[in-house]
Parts: C-alpha cells; sequence; structure tokens
C-alpha cells in the first residue's frame, strides 16, 4: 500500500475537480470565521457581526442589482487573470498587470474620444483593440529585456508599473488627454459608440453590468483554445514546463518568450479597457487601484487555468461587491474584505493546513 500526499475530500467525493472545489469552500469557510473573530476582538457586537455577514452574501448574490456589482467587479480581474496565465503557463511571473492595465486603459480611451464620427461596429473594436496594443507593448519591453539580457521579469515588470503610473499622471495633467474643462487630473469622457454597452439597460438601468462580462468569456475560451489547441500554445506550456528541453526540441525560445509576454500584456490591457470603456467612461489617476495585484492572486486561487479564473473572478468580485454592502449596512471596514481575500489565498497555497482544520473532510487518498 502507497500513499498519495494529495489532499481529497474524503468520503464519495474522490474526484480531482470536486477536491478543488471543496478546497475553496472550506479556505473561504476558515476565512469568514477568522474574520469574525477580528470582528469580536475589535469589539463588534454579534448582531453586528451576524448583520455584516449577511449583508456580505446579499450584497453579492442577494438580488439582480447584487449580481449585476459582483460582475462588474469580476470583469477586469477575470480578463487580467487571464492575462497572468498566459506568462504563468510559459514559466513567466507578469507582476506587471497592474501597469500593463494602466496603459491598455489609456490607449482605449484615447481612441475612444479620438474617433467620436466612427459607427459603434468599428469604433469600439478598434479601441479595445488599441487597448491590447498598448498593454502588449508594456509586456514586450520586459519579454525583451529578458531575451536580449537575462534581465528577470518580476524585476523588470515591476519598475514598468512605476512607469505606466507615472506616465498616466503625466498624460492626464496634458492635452489632448485632459479634460479641458476640469483643472485636476481628469481625462475626457470616452465616446458612446467606444463604450461598452449595459447588458441590461432595458430592464435596469441602474444594473452597471456590461458586454465586458461577455468579453471576458470569450477571452478565457480563447486562452484555453490557444494553450491546448495550438502550436504556439504547446511552445508556451513547454517552456514553462522545462525550457531547456524546448530550446533541444528545436523551438525558438526567444520568440515564444516575447509572445507569450506580450500576450499576457495585452489580456491585461483589455482589462483596462473594461475599466475606462465600461465602469468609468474616463480616466483618473491610478484608476486600476490594485486591481492588477488582486487579477495575479485571481489567477493563483485558481491555479493559473482559464476556467478556474472565471469562478475564481467571480469570487472575488462578490466579496468585493458584498464588502460595500457590509460597510454601509453593517459600519464594518471594507479592509475586512482584504482579509478574507489573503486567508482564502494562504489556506490554497497551503493545502495541508486545510487538511488539519477539517481532518473529517480531507483525508490522503490511498492506492493498492
Amino acid at each position: 500500500m502507497t500513499t498519495d500526499i494529495a489532499v481529497r475530500p474524503a468520503g464519495f467525493w474522490r474526484s480531482e475537480l470536486a477536491g478543488s472545489v471543496m478546497l475553496v469552500l472550506a479556505a473561504l469557510v476558515t476565512a469568514l470565521v477568522v474574520a469574525a473573530l477580528i470582528m469580536v476582538f475589535s469589539g463588534v457586537s454579534m448582531p453586528q457581526i451576524g448583520l455584516a455577514l449577511t449583508s456580505l452574501a446579499t450584497g453579492s448574490f442577494g438580488s439582480p442589482q447584487a449580481i449585476s456589482e459582483t460582475l462588474v467587479a469580476a470583469t477586469p480581474l477575470i480578463i487580467a487573470g487571464l492575462g497572468f496565465v498566459i506568462g504563468a503557463k510559459a514559466g513567466l511571473f507578469n507582476v506587471g498587470v497592474e501597469g500593463q492595465i494602466l496603459i491598455g486603459g489609456m490607449f482605449g480611451l484615447v481612441a475612444g474620444f479620438s474617433f467620436p464620427d466612427l459607427p459603434m461596429i468599428v469604433h469600439l473594436p478598434l479601441a479595445l483593440g488599441c487597448a491590447f496594443v498598448g498593454g502588449a507593448l508594456l509586456a514586450g519591453i520586459a519579454g525583451w529585456l529578458k531575451v536580449a539580457s537575462g534581465a528577470h521579469e518580476v524585476i523588470t515588470t515591476i519598475m514598468l508599473n512605476f512607469i505606466a503610473l507615472r506616465f498616466v499622471d503625466f498624460l492626464l495633467r496634458n492635452p489632448p488627454v485632459q479634460n479641458p474643462e476640469r483643472s485636476d487630473p481628469i481625462s475626457r469622457f470616452v465616446a458612446d459608440t467606444a463604450t461598452l454597452p449595459k447588458l441590461f439597460a432595458w430592464f435596469d438601468p441602474s444594473m452597471r453590468v456590461n458586454l465586458g462580462i461577455l468579453l471576458a468569456v470569450l477571452v478565457a475560451v480563447f486562452v484555453a483554445w490557444l494553450l491546448w489547441r495550438t502550436t504556439l500554445g504547446f511552445e508556451i506550456r513547454v517552456m514553462g514546463a522545462n525550457q531547456q528541453a524546448g530550446r533541444f526540441a528545436g523551438m525558438n525560445t526567444a520568440r515564444t518568450v516575447i509572445v507569450a509576454m506580450m500576450l499576457s500584456g495585452g489580456i491585461a490591457g483589455l482589462a483596462g479597457a473594461t475599466l475606462t470603456q465600461g465602469v468609468l467612461g474616463r480616466a483618473s489617476p491610478d484608476f486600476a487601484a490594485g486591481l492588477g495585484f488582486e487579477a495575479i492572486a485571481v489567477a493563483l486561487l485558481a491555479r493559473s487555468h482559464p476556467v478556474g479564473v472565471v469562478f475564481s473572478g467571480i469570487l472575488f468580485g462578490a466579496l468585493t461587491a458584498g464588502g460595500r454592502r457590509m460597510q454601509v449596512a453593517a459600519g464594518v471596514s471594507l479592509d475586512l474584505i482584504t482579509i478574507v481575500q489573503a486567508i482564502v489565498l494562504l489556506c490554497i497555497a497551503a493545502p495541508m493546513l486545510i487538511r488539519t482544520i477539517y481532518p473529517f473532510l480531507f483525508r490522503p487518498a490511498r492506492e493498492s
């Protein structure tokens, strides 16, 4: 008898998929329990704790409006997370997702207000394409530096984040990007023909979910197809598994690194477009607001699988939307949601911790 150290659910829940789902659910329950304990030690009363947790649930899935806000929050996380997955599959840790969101959003924004006379069928794809190009160019710099000089992508992408942030600040304070009616760093508004249309405006104008969520699903399908149905995707996965083996097999490793980074950044740029062309309609300093780093967490939670990114993005979107409701209804700080997200990731990164906490749910799988 040999023992497999992989944690799998006990009883009849023995499939790998069921194990992953139960692991995430157990991590979420653990995070909520810890959040409740933090509120207790902070002097929050039990009725208020109950109201906070109830508000967290109702604010994320309790009504059509709540579901809309969850999807709005999830959209850029899903798309940017999928961008990170491309790099991760190639063995590249793209920490520059934040900067790529900023540059992509700005490229899409400029294209969005520069051609107001174009029809939507042309203008909207053009603006989204510009957003992709912007993110791809920024990430391509890191890819080229890695190939040309061996510079590690973690360091270069972190530095490029700061460059992107300050470049956006510069653009927002100068014409033609700055709104001529404003003295503060606020951009012009995107034309209606380049704005992602709301999906349910006919039902309720206050529902903000827009075409971006469908774009996120399409990007997930594209990434899955690219990675497992194309030659380039095979080369990307080989690069991530063993770069030396790929080189011995005759693959152009330099080209694959640059292309993977550009695809990663381009998809992250589309996430920026869903902000400037969808939710915000304009840009302000640091409009990404840390979404790039949160998207990396989404991808890690999904173990860099495109389908998993969709569901983990919705989970993080639900926590964000529900956290806003919790803050208003129960007066609990939104920072508590960040703690919940961090604990969930900690539990996913250390599955043996969950096995120790919930021994009745998980046990080592045995093979004869």
